[in-house]
C-alpha cells in the first residue's frame, strides 16, 4: 500500500462508482437510499448485502464484511491490494506510477519471465502428448479415474514420453540455453550425457501459482517405476511451501471455506464434482507459509485427508499450523474410504456435501486421537486422560471460548461440568495461567454487557453523525474524539471530526485510512450498520441525548480512573463535565 500515495488512492477509489463496480458482481436493488442484494462471500437467501452511494461503502448486515471498492474488489476477485488498484485504475483510465528497477532486478525479472514461459511450453508439449498415440496408457489411466476430456484440459493434464530427452529437444528447438533449461527444473545438464528431461513416462500435472501461470510439474510414473510420484524442484519460479496446487481455481469459488486434500487427484475429482474450493500441498507437509497464503482467501479450513494413520497423523500437525495463522480448521470423515477421489467415485458429490456439514471441531478431533492412547475403562487412564484434557483446554485464552469447549467435552464423556473446570483451573494454577485468563464468573460477564452497551452507543454516535453531519452542530459541544473509549473508534472519529472541520465529509477515505483487512471492515461497519435515528422530533432529542450522555458519561468514569489525585485542575474539569452533564438535553429540529 505504501508504493501509493494517499492522494493517487484516493483518486482511484473516488473514481470509481461503488455501485457501478459492484453491480458487475452482485444483482442490487436500490431500497430508500441504498442497493441491496445477496452477499458474495456467505450463503444467504435474504438479501443482506447493502451498497451506500452516498458514503460509497459496503456492509453485509450477516456475516460483517464490509468496506471501499478495493476492498470489495480484493476480496471478491482475491488479489493483493496492488492488483486491485491496478483492476480499478486501469477502469477509470488513471495511469499508475511505474517503480524503476536496478539492472540486478530487471535481469533477475527477466530470467523469471524466461523461466514460466519454458513452463509453458512444456506443458503446452505434455498436454498435446496426452492426446497422441504415445500418451495412451497416461489417458486410459486418467480414464480409468473417471476424469472427463474437460477436466483433463480445465486442469492441462499431459503426458512425458517414455524416452528421456524428448522434452529437452524440443525446448532446444525453441531456442532456450542450456542454462536456463538447467534452472527450469525440467532438465538435467550432465557433462557426459548431454541434456535429458527430468519428467519421462509420466502422467503429468502442470502446477499453476495464483495468475494461472504454470510454473512446475507433478509427474505419476506409468507402470512400476520409482519414485511413484515425481515433482520439479524449487526454482526461482516455485517454492513448494508458498504455493497449493487447485489455488488458481479455488481462490475464486463462491463455496465457504477451502477444502484442503493431501493429493492432486483429489483435488481434480473434487473440483469435476463441483467442490471447486478443494487444494493440495505440493508434495510437502503443510506449512506456515501454506497456512499463510489460505489466510489471503478464506477464514475456515476443512481437512479432506487420507483416512489411514498417515492421513491422522498429517492433520494433526496441520491443526496447529492452521490455528497459528489464525484459521478456523475442521477435519471431513472420510470413511469408510480412503480419500475424497475414492469417496466421490463410491458415494457422489451428495453425500460428500453432508461429511462436510458434518465436519469435526479440530479441537474435539484432536481430543478423540488423544483417547486413543488412553484406556478409558480403567480409572488411572481415565484421569490421565482428562489430565491432558484439562492442560490442552488451557490453549484458550479467552474464557468463554474455554468454558464452551468445557462444556462440549464434559457433554460428550460425561464427566461433570464443575469437575472438569476445577481440573482446568488447577492446571491453570500449576503453569501460572494468570487469574483474569480464567473463566470469570458471572459477573464477570455483566462487567462485558455493559463494555458492548458502550461500544454500540458509540457506534451509534458515529453512525448518526456519519448520516446527518447538521448533527456535529450539536453533539461537537459536548462530545470530542477523546470520548471514543475504544481505540478504533477514536481513531474513526477523529478522523471524522477533521473532515467536518475542512467542510468535508468522507467515510470512504476515511475507511481507506487504515492498513488491515479487519479495520477497513470494522470500520466501514461503524458507518453503515446501526439504529437509524427516529423521525418524530421528540424521539430524535430523547434517543440522541441518552446516547450522548451515556458516550460522556463513561469517557469520564475512564479519564478518572487514569486522573493522577494530585492533578487538581483535571479534577476540577471533571467535577464541571459533571455539571453539565446533569443538565443535558439536546435540541434538534
Amino acid at each position: 500500500m505504501a508504493f501509493y500515495s494517499e492522494e493517487l488512492i484516493e483518486e482511484v477509489r473516488s473514481r470509481n462508482d461503488i455501485v457501478d463496480v459492484i453491480s458487475g458482481y452482485v444483482r442490487l436493488q436500490k431500497k430508500g437510499s441504498r442497493y441491496f442484494g445477496l452477499c458474495p462471500f456467505h450463503n444467504e437467501k435474504t438479501p443482506s448485502f447493502s451498497v451506500s452511494p452516498g458514503n460509497q461503502l459496503y456492509y453485509c448486515f450477516g456475516c460483517g464484511a464490509g468496506g471501499t471498492v478495493l476492498t470489495f474488489v480484493m476480496k471478491y476477485e482475491n488479489v493483493t491490494f496492488t492488483e486491485a488498484m491496478q483492476r480499478l485504475a486501469g477502469r477509470a483510465g488513471v495511469a499508475l506510477p511505474e517503480r524503476e528497477m536496478s539492472k540486478e532486478q530487471r535481469e533477475r525479472a527477466d530470467r523469471r519471465a524466461k523461466l514460466l514461459e519454458i513452463n509453458r511450453e512444456a506443458a503446452k508439449y505434455f498436454y498435446t502428448l496426452l492426446r497422441d498415440p504415445r500418451g495412451k496408457h497416461a489417458l486410459e489411466y486418467f480414464q480409468k479415474r473417471e476424469l472427463t476430456a474437460q477436466t483433463m484440459q480445465h486442469f492441462g493434464l499431459g503426458y512425458s514420453a517414455k524416452y528421456g530427452n524428448n522434452l529437452y529437444q524440443y525446448l532446444k528447438k525453441l531456442g532456450y540455453a542450456d542454462d536456463l533449461l538447467k534452472d527450469s527444473g525440467l532438465v538435467t545438464i550432465d557433462e557426459v550425457r548431454g541434456g535429458y528431461d527430468k519428467f519421462w513416462n509420466r502422467a503429468m500435472f502442470p502446477i499453476m501459482d495464483v495468475n494461472h501461470r504454470v510454473i512446475g510439474f507433478g509427474g505419476r510414473v506409468m507402470g512400476d517405476g520409482e519414485p511413484k510420484y515425481l515433482n520439479s524442484p524449487e526454482t526461482m519460479i516455485f517454492d513448494k511451501s508458498r504455493n497449493l496446487y487447485g489455488l488458481n481455481f479455488a481462490r475464486s469459488s463462491r463455496r465457504p471455506g477451502i477444502l484442503l486434500c493431501e493429493g492432486y487427484m483429489d483435488v481434480i475429482a473434487l473440483h469435476q464434482a463441483g467442490f471447486d474450493n478443494a487444494v493440495a500441498s505440493l508434495g510437502t507437509s503443510f506449512t506456515s507459509g501454506h497456512a499463510s497464503l489460505l489466510k489471503r482467501y478464506t477464514k475456515e479450513v476443512y481437512l479432506t485427508f487420507d483416512s489411514d494413520g498417515a492421513g491422522v497423523r498429517a492433520a494433526l500437525r496441520a491443526i496447529p499450523i492452521l490455528k497459528e495463522a489464525g484459521l478456523v480448521a475442521k477435519v471431513i470423515d472420510m470413511q469408510p474410504h480412503k480419500d475424497p477421489d475414492e469417496f466421490i467415485r463410491a458415494l457422489g458429490a451428495q453425500e460428500y456435501q453432508k461429511r462436510i456439514d458434518a465436519a469435526e471441531n479440530s479441537f474435539l478431533f484432536e481430543i478423540r486421537m488423544l483417547e486413543r492412547e488412553y484406556d478409558l475403562s480403567d480409572p488411572e487412564g481415565k484421569t490421565a486422560f482428562f489430565r491432558k484434557v484439562s492442560a490442552r483446554l488451557l490453549e484458550f485464552r479467552e474464557p468463554l471460548e474455554r468454558e464452551n469447549y468445557i462444556e462440549a467435552i464434559t457433554r460428550h464423556y460425561q464427566i461433570g461440568f464443575e469437575q472438569l473446570r476445577s481440573m482446568v483451573n488447577r492446571a491453570g494454577a500449576r503453569e501460572g495461567i494468570a487469574a483474569e485468563d480464567r473463566p470469570q464468573p458471572v459477573s464477570g460477564r455483566r462487567h462485558r454487557k455493559k463494555d458492548d452497551g458502550m461500544k454500540q452507543s458509540q457506534r451509534l454516535l458515529l453512525r448518526w453523525l456519519v448520516e446527518e453531519p447538521s448533527l456535529f452542530d450539536v453533539v461537537g459541544a459536548y462530545i470530542t474524539p477523546e470520548d471514543f473509549t475504544v481505540e478504533l473508534y477514536r481513531q474513526a472519529a477523529q478522523a471524522l471530526y477533521e473532515q467536518h472541520s475542512r467542510g468535508e465529509l468522507n467515510p470512504a477515505r476515511i475507511v481507506s485510512l487504515f492498513p488491515g483487512e479487519e479495520q477497513q471492515r470494522e470500520v466501514a461497519g461503524l458507518f453503515q450498520a446501526g439504529i437509524q435515528l427516529p423521525e418524530d422530533a421528540r424521539d430524535r432529542q430523547k434517543a440522541l441525548t441518552e446516547t450522548v450522555r451515556r458516550v460522556k458519561q463513561n469517557s469520564m468514569e475512564v479519564r478518572s480512573k487514569q486522573l493522577d489525585p494530585t492533578d487538581i485542575a483535571g479534577l476540577q474539569r471533571l467535577i464541571e463535565e459533571r455539571k453539565s452533564l446533569a443538565k443535558l438535553h439536546i435540541y434538534i429540529d
